[in-house]
């Protein structure tokens, strides 16, 4: 999952993207109002971490610009704690949460986790695909009971996909999704994952679309038992 944090305060910023990256997310961050509307504007973000006082543009402005946009992504805006009634705007602005300023690191890290699941249709922290089980807050897989140890890279292009299973996920979304802007997007690193992970899940879980892309699905049986 990739994620955008906008907060001027630059020990606050860089706090949480050491959090968040550390969680396992690919996180780009801007120190102002203008940076931040561009960057949420125009990259495919699954979830924000907005500060609504910032310079250049505030919060509520660049929330309102991207609802009127069309750019639909989760928004969790931070606000001060008596400001109450910043709370009310940035909810009528589109915002899904807020979080008060000063706030506790691990909250910040399970609204996120919260927005995500709602974002994709999932109501618990555990995701399951056939045998597999992935939590998202311990960071735990477990394929038929046995835990099995991945990488960042490969936890991360897992939990994407399972958060979408079902859907057929090209090697474009999952590069604009699961990487920061320096990535190199024309090298075969998605390739090399999906086979490093099919080879330590040891499942047949993620399929192959030719042409298309990848789907974590469980595999189908037939009428007559075989898959």
């Amino acid at each position: 999952m990739r994620l955008l944090v906008i907060e001027d305060d630059k020990d606050i910023n860089r706090q949480i993207v050491a959090a968040l990256e550390h969680a396992g997310y690919a996180v780009d961050h801007a120190l102002d109002g203008e940076e931040g509307y561009f960057l949420g504007d125009t990259e495919p973000y699954d979830a924000v971490v907005l500060d609504i006082g910032l310079p250049k543009k505030d919060g509520i402005t660049i929330l309102e610009a991207w609802r009127a946009n069309g750019r639909m992504m989760p928004v969790l805006i931070l606000t001060a704690r008596d400001r109450w009634s910043e709370k009310v705007q940035g909810f009528d602005a589109g915002a899904d949460d807020y979080l008060a300023k000063p706030f506790h690191m691990e909250e910040l890290l399970a609204r996120i986790r919260a927005l995500l699941r709602r974002a994709t249709g999932h109501a618990t922290n555990e995701l399951v695909c056939g045998s597999v089980r992935l939590d998202t807050k311990s960071g735990r897989v477990i394929v038929d009971g046995a835990p099995i140890k991945l990488t960042s890279h490969e936890y991360r292009l897992l939990a994407y996909l399972m958060h979408h299973s079902g859907r057929i996920v090209s090697r474009t979304e999952i590069i604009e999704h699961l990487y920061d802007q320096d990535f190199d997007r024309d090298s075969n690193t998605i390739e090399v994952f999906v086979g490093r992970l099919r080879r330590k899940l040891g499942v047949d879980l993620i399929q192959t679309v030719r042409g298309l892309g990848y789907m974590a699905a469980p595999p189908v049986e037939t009428t007559d038992g075989k898959r």
